[in-house]
Parts: structure tokens; C-alpha cells; sequence
């Protein structure tokens, strides 16, 4: 599997703005970086919604035009009990201003045909701007598995949906790899890389730590990696690898470094077929 083209995912470097994440990206060797400017109030999560600081978005823009890196995807347009899908739009017209090409989802409620109908609405606000919408399972989510994803991409119907798979939450949802031949190839635009150790976690808590603060880099951990990515199309890969005490110990713009380089040296030495 010759290296492709990588992005440097938000939450690798969360505690960077996106003008200083994008400069260490291009430093790095990235083609694309993947921002987060939709805030969710998560604990200790920053605010980088940039469709309310406009100062934030002049300087990402000039980052970007200095380096030349990409912007590939926004996150993240979660489906919620009650959400108003336009309340995405303000990120949605940052993403197309940068350029950026996707809008990732995942859905936080057990209420299927609201999920689907939200979907469906979040494809037709992001269309006009040029942008899929591609879902993401998560495998502490209320969508869990790659099944349940693809009966909701199926039901919302709409040209301009895709689906995203993350490696980690594909070996943790113990997903089959035949699964992944039943999805048109045209759903896939980019996936997430990264690798976790053998046992997977018996607790929601445990699942979440692991997603969020103690992923390691490709090669590290028990996750075939290479045997996820041969079953889908050549794509942009996201380096989504947020690991506490490797930021605590090298700095973000060192791990951004290794996260890629990891990654490029697996996937020489993982050919694909």
C-alpha cells in the first residue's frame, strides 16, 4: 500500500487552534488538515467555532494559503435528541469558505427514524456548499456497527451521503472485513487511522478513554490496519490519534510528526494488494 495522502485530525492536536495546527501539519508533511469548529461543550474542549470568531477564521485561511494545505473534513455534526440540523450551517459555510470537501457525523440518539431524518436533512443544508456528509460509527454511540450505518444511508437516500470508517472503532465494534464489500465504492472519501492494543474494553468508560486520549500509532497495537484500508478505495487518510501522554511528553507538533511518519512506514511495509 504505496502512501497516500494524509490529514492531520483535530483531535490528535486538540489543544491547537487551527492556524497553529495547520502550520504544524504543513511542518509535519500532511496534504490536509480535518478542523472541529463545531464547539460541543465537552469538558476542557476548546472552542474553535470559527463562524463566531471571525479573527480565528481570517487567520486559518491565511495558514492556509501560506502552506497550501487543504482543509478535508469539519467535525462534527453529531444527531442528537432534539437537534436542529440548521444549527450545523454556520460550520458548514466555514468549511466551504476553506475549501473543505466533507462534514463528519455520528449519531447520539436511539431514535432511529429521527436519526435517518436529520441525516437526510444535514445531506440536503451541506449539498448547496459542495460538501458530503459522511457518517461515522462509533462504537459508544447509539450507532455502533457498520450494519446500522448502511441501513441509515440507505433510508435517508441521498447522493451526497458517505460513510467513514475509523479503524479503531472498527476492530472494537468487531466489525467483519467482508462488511465492507456490500458499501458502494462511491460512499468512501476518507478514513480514520490509527492503531490500539489487543484487548478491547469491557466498560463504555474504558472504550472512551482509549478513543480519546490513548490511541497509538500505527504499528503499535494489536489493530490490522492494512487488511481495513486493502477493502476500501484509495482515499485521504485522517490521522485521528489523540494520546495524552505522548502530547505531555514530545509536544503536539513532534507527536503530529510521528503520528504521520508511523502511519507511512506501516502502510510501505503493509503493500496493498
Amino acid at each position: 500500500m504505496a502512501a497516500g495522502h494524509f490529514s492531520l485530525a483535530h483531535l490528535t492536536v486538540l489543544g491547537c487552534a487551527p492556524p497553529e495546527m495547520t502550520h504544524i501539519a504543513a511542518q509535519s508533511g500532511y496534504d490536509y488538515v480535518s478542523f472541529r469548529p463545531i464547539y460541543m461543550g465537552l469538558p476542557g474542549e476548546p472552542n474553535y467555532a470559527m463562524a463566531d470568531n471571525q479573527p480565528m477564521l481570517s487567520q486559518t485561511k491565511a495558514a492556509l494559503a501560506e502552506t497550501g494545505i487543504k482543509l478535508l473534513d469539519i467535525e462534527l455534526a453529531r444527531i442528537y435528541d432534539g437537534l436542529d440540523p440548521k444549527r450545523y450551517l454556520p460550520a458548514m459555510e466555514v468549511a466551504a469558505e476553506l475549501g473543505g470537501r466533507h462534514v463528519l457525523s455520528s449519531v447520539w440518539t436511539p431514535e432511529r427514524n429521527f436519526a435517518i431524518e436529520c441525516f437526510a436533512e444535514l445531506c440536503d443544508l451541506a449539498r448547496p456548499f459542495g460538501l458530503t456528509v459522511d457518517l461515522e460509527f462509533v462504537t459508544f454511540s447509539d450507532l455502533k456497527n457498520l450494519r446500522d450505518a448502511l441501513e441509515l444511508l440507505r433510508a435517508a437516500r441521498r447522493e451526497n451521503c458517505g460513510i467513514m470508517i475509523d479503524t479503531l472503532h472498527f476492530s472494537r465494534s468487531r466489525v467483519r472485513l467482508d462488511e465492507l464489500d456490500a458499501v458502494p465504492r462511491e460512499w468512501f472519501h476518507f478514513a480514520h487511522v490509527c492503531d490500539a492494543p489487543e484487548e478491547i474494553p469491557a466498560t463504555r468508560e474504558g472504550l472512551i478513554h482509549t478513543a480519546r486520549e490513548a490511541r497509538l500509532y500505527a504499528g503499535e497495537g494489536a489493530i490490522d490496519i492494512a487488511a481495513v484500508l486493502n477493502r476500501i478505495p484509495e482515499v485521504p487518510y485522517s490521522i485521528e490519534l489523540p494520546n495524552l501522554a505522548r502530547v505531555k511528553e514530545l509536544g503536539y507538533a513532534e507527536h503530529a510528526r510521528r503520528c504521520l511518519q508511523s502511519a507511512k512506514d506501516y502502510l510501505s511495509s503493509h503493500p496493498r494488494d
